[in-house]
């Protein structure tokens, strides 16, 4: 099975949005993302690239597995 690896923050969103997440919507510090009554907090990193730790805690937090991520690549 291949393994998760960084992500920039414009794949994360374009990702999510192929998983029926609206946004970014500005908000606060953070931009975020909605689906149904989940919201998402996407990270600002400032040209970096998200790391897998991250990733991981986001991906459980929107409820999306990680063959399901992965099958999207």
């Amino acid at each position: 099975m291949p393994k998760l690896a960084p992500v920039s923050q414009r794949e994360l969103i374009l990702r999510l949005r192929k998983h029926g997440y609206m946004g970014p919507f500005e908000g606060g510090k953070h931009p975020y993302m909605v689906r149904d009554d989940i919201v998402l907090t996407i990270p600002n990193q400032h040209h970096e690239s998200i790391g897998v730790d991250l990733l991981i805690r986001i991906l459980r937090q929107a409820q999306i597995n990680r063959e399901e991520w992965l099958s999207e690549a």
